[in-house]
């Protein structure tokens, strides 16, 4: 099994950008389709992007695409999340996570092994 973890979040301005990435340890990186999620408290946690195992193919939520780019390195078992044109409402904590069904998944509950998520703030 791989065992996500996230860094990179912290405090940026609105308009800016931020790069996240997220290494994956105890397992065959290359075996897993890989999405990032987000949750504000008291909220259900939000699709974000995903990424197929080979990278071939990608999907984002409505809200960030266009502005956020996935991509993934299976030599160095290691997922990015670009973020561009930050707002506001995208602060809240992110989440990389691993799955392994046969489509790419979008639905939280189709991925199987999460990383512990990491603060994104972004000041008006």
């Amino acid at each position: 099994q791989v065992q996500p973890v996230e860094f990179g979040g912290g405090l940026v301005q609105a308009g800016g950008s931020l790069t996240l990435s997220c290494a994956a340890s105890g397992g065959t990186f290359s075996n897993y389709h890989m999405g990032w999620f987000r949750q504000a408290p008291g909220k259900e946690r939000e699709f974000v992007a995903a990424i197929t195992w080979n990278g071939s193919r990608t999907s984002y939520a409505a809200s960030v695409k266009g502005r956020f780019t996935i991509s993934r390195d299976n030599a160095k078992s290691t997922l990015v999340l670009r973020m561009d044109s930050l707002r506001p409402e995208d602060t809240t904590v992110y989440y990389c996570a691993a799955g392994s069904t046969w489509y790419l998944p979008t639905a939280k509950d189709a991925y199987t092994y999460w990383g512990q998520g990491t603060q994104v703030t972004v000041s008006s």
